[in-house]
């Protein structure tokens, strides 16, 4: 018996496609932005400079924990002084795994740049399909590990925000645009990492009566509510994230001026 996108149960498509209207746009345009974005945040995590302006560390690189963490922004320490290289490249490891195993992404970058399949009712240009089975596929297993940890960035990030209702001379009870950047951003973060999939069953899944737990009940219709917006949060929050590191890059380089609101 044939297997992978020969298997007999695989829609059979003889055509390059039978969609009449232009379904090679979406995975474009997914394709273009993804790209746009992992060089910039490539450019930016090896970089190692400009992410602080006092009071406001960039997202790539919170928490700051490395040796060359500048003055004000290792708010935990230093722990991973040995590492000699930018301090970003330790923690995006960790929001990477969350977005590339997520099950949103998945969907868009298989389309887009593997092309498995390109869209619906278009020709599967592949060979072979082994699922998510092995190396380096197997991987996206990992994704409700990778959540909890990216829930622990993201109070990090809450933290960040709280940080930054601060002057550059860190006095409290002072607020900038970049208070707003940092607060809009953790809230998109939070909405993506809150709508997961994986978050959803984590709270409300395995039980068998809803009714003797009432708590979790009420938790999972919330998440259930968010989860059918996840795809904007996944976009969303991945402009914001790159927003709110491009603002700090641009205070830090002296190219723009924070706006102080009080």
């Amino acid at each position: 018996m044939s297997t992978g996108v020969h298997h007999g149960e695989r829609a059979r498509i003889s055509g390059r496609t039978l969609r009449e209207d232009r379904w090679w746009l979406s995975p474009l345009v997914t394709f273009v932005v993804f790209s746009a974005f992992v060089v910039y945040a490539t450019w930016r995590a090896f970089s190692g400079e400009h992410y602080y302006a006092s009071p406001y560390l960039s997202p790539f690189y919170s928490p700051c924990m490395g040796a060359q963490c500048v003055e004000g922004s290792a708010d935990f320490g230093r722990p991973f002084s040995w590492f000699p290289y930018s301090p970003a490249l330790i923690i995006l490891v960790i929001p990477l795994g969350f977005r590339m195993t997520c099950y949103y992404y998945r969907k868009a970058y298989y389309r887009a740049f593997w092309l498995s399949p390109p869209a619906c009712a278009v020709a599967e240009p592949h060979s072979k399909y082994t699922g998510e089975r092995r190396f380096p596929l197997i991987l996206q297993n990992g994704h409700r590990w990778a959540l909890i940890a990216s829930a622990l960035i993201a109070l990090v990030l809450t933290y960040d925000v709280i940080l930054a209702f601060r002057n550059a001379e860190h006095e409290w009870g002072h607020m900038g645009l970049g208070t707003l950047v940092l607060l809009v951003n953790v809230v998109l973060i939070w909405l993506y990492t809150l709508s997961c999939h994986s978050c959803r069953h984590l709270i409300g899944g395995r039980l068998r009566h809803f009714s003797k737990h009432p708590v979790r009940y009420r938790a999972w219709t919330w998440v259930s509510r968010l989860n059918r917006d996840h795809p904007k949060y996944a976009w969303l929050s991945l402009f914001s994230v790159a927003l709110a590191d491009l603002y700090v890059y641009l205070l830090s380089t002296g190219a723009i001026t924070d706006v102080r609101f009080f």
